[in-house]
């Protein structure tokens, strides 16, 4: 098996390495579509291996090529403000065409749609707790079933509704890893309440938003992004483009048996890299010579890692933990050079998060959702640093830290000159918060340190080894660094009650 998890390890270090490399060059310049065709170029050349299903690769190629092309055939450029919304057009496309191909997934969804007509008490309860900061710091968007999360609100409608157990799947894939258009459950809510509606009249205003999303997947999106200001590209003529590139691997897709749950999902989550990752907002960013260094170094961590544990592996889950486990441990490593640590850290950004609450009633629903992917981060990387510091204890021996038997190599970090000198950027005698400085302003996008290509492409690999398992959304506990360290929430957890 090493020689496929080797080709695993390639694909999706190409992908990180065209969006590090393409930032690296092009940081402080103005972005166009044409940055992005070194990922583009990255993602042509996977391939298919023994055992993986061809319309699986199939599925993640097109959708970036579909993606880009559709693009590159209505505009240049992205302005920041409309870029994290280019993930979010493909799940929508997808669910029509499957409603179009399978009449029954059509009537399980209309199904669905009318439980959530039946929900108004499930989800005014959810969109009040939402918007009073009731679970703490929480990702309305999170892959996994965390308490305030859109999926976890669907999966609690899902439990009563009557229909097929992997049309239930595949709905709640679609509103997980697959993004069914820009909307975080409670949104309407909490904007209606401060503009003057009753909670009874703010909840049916909510409800009827929820339903329209999963009725009409693209026109609602089209309508949200007219509602959000959006003027980059004309985003109906995007999904008409987008849905004429994308049908013939979506029915190979059906054909070849993969559930539906991955064909929801695959679409939207290998896109992000074309006017998002590699984009005017990263370009801004990335300015900054200690962010640039850190996001390198931490890649650095994760292709020596894997390179050097491949052969130790006993599984292609292994291998995601393995990849997910150094960036987070390299994350934290950088952040304890200045003193800080994930606790430390996390009890900051939840205290500011219940401060932002008051400040920011109608703060949009996704606001702090990279707070709390950067906070998970680090604190996986604490647990696996801590393991470390204490096997080492007093002695001389290396500091050691492993992931399912691997260790991690840190010296991308140790020899980045950068992250060393950290007095080159702050008055050199007290240039002590540099680094973790560094990192506050990617725990607001730390997409490429957890690192959202490299996920993205190993799991397609690993969905070409399963194509009839639902991979979305994660049925475990996350060990959600808020709960786990601050606030009390794990009880409205529904990773054990998934459907």
């Amino acid at each position: 098996m090493s020689e496929l998890y080797k080709k695993i390890i390639t694909e999706a270090m190409a992908a990180q390495r065209a969006d590090v490399e393409t930032i690296k060059k092009k940081r402080g310049t103005k972005f166009t579509l044409a940055d992005a065709e070194p990922y583009v170029n990255a993602v042509k050349k996977m391939t298919v291996a023994p055992g993986q299903s061809a319309a699986v690769i199939d599925l993640h190629k097109t959708s970036v090529i579909s993606h880009f092309n559709a693009l590159k055939g209505l505009t240049k450029t992205i302005r920041p403000e409309d870029d994290p919304f280019v993930e979010h057009y493909q799940t929508p496309v997808v669910l029509e065409i499957l409603c179009d191909e399978d009449p029954k997934f059509k009537k399980s969804l209309g199904t669905f749609v009318t439980q959530v007509g039946k929900s108004e008490a499930l989800i005014g309860r959810e969109s009040a707790r939402r918007y009073a900061g009731f679970y703490g710091p929480t990702c309305v968007v999170d892959f996994a079933l965390i308490p305030g999360s859109s999926s976890n609100i669907v999966n609690q409608i899902l439990k009563k509704t009557d229909i097929p157990t992997d049309h239930k799947k595949t709905i709640l894939a679609a509103k997980s890893w697959g993004m069914n258009t820009s909307y975080g459950i409670g949104e309407v809510f909490a904007t209606r309440i401060e503009e003057g509606d009753t909670l009874a009249d703010a909840s049916k205003k909510e409800v009827k938003q929820v339903q329209e999303i999963y009725k009409n997947p693209v026109k609602a999106q089209a309508e949200l992004m007219d509602g959000a200001g959006h003027t980059s590209f004309d985003v109906r003529k995007y999904m008409d483009e987008y849905r004429r590139l994308i049908t013939p691997a979506v029915k190979a897709a059906v054909d070849d048996g993969v559930h539906y749950g991955n064909i929801v999902t695959i679409p939207a989550y290998c896109v992000g890299d074309i006017a998002h990752h590699i984009a005017q907002s990263t370009f801004n960013m990335c300015k900054d010579d200690v962010i640039m260094a850190t996001i390198d170094a931490v890649t650095g961590v994760m292709e020596k890692t894997l390179d050097a544990g491949v052969d130790k592996l006993k599984s292609e889950f292994e291998l995601l933990s393995l990849a997910t486990g150094a960036s987070a441990c390299a994350t934290e490593y950088i952040l304890e050079l200045d003193g800080f640590n994930a606790p430390m850290i996390v009890d900051l950004l939840t205290k500011r998060f219940h401060n932002f609450v008051q400040l920011k009633p109608t703060r949009g629903a996704a606001a702090e959702l990279h707070n709390c992917d950067f906070m998970d981060m680090i604190y996986r990387g604490w647990k696996i640093l801590d393991r470390a510091r204490r096997a080492k204890a007093g002695s001389d021996s290396k500091l050691t830290p492993k992931v399912v038997g691997c260790e991690i190599d840190l010296s991308p970090i140790d020899e980045n000159e950068v992250l060393m000198n950290p007095q080159w950027y702050a008055y050199p005698a007290c240039a002590i918060t540099v680094r973790m400085s560094a990192l506050m302003r990617l725990s607001d996008y730390p997409c490429l340190l957890t690192s959202e290509p490299v996920t993205a492409t190993m799991m397609t690999n690993i969905i070409a080894l399963h194509k009839d398992w639902a991979a979305a959304p994660v049925r475990a506990c996350k060990d959600c660094a808020a709960a786990c360290l601050v606030d009390f929430r794990h009880q409205y957890c529904e990773y054990k009650d998934a459907v």
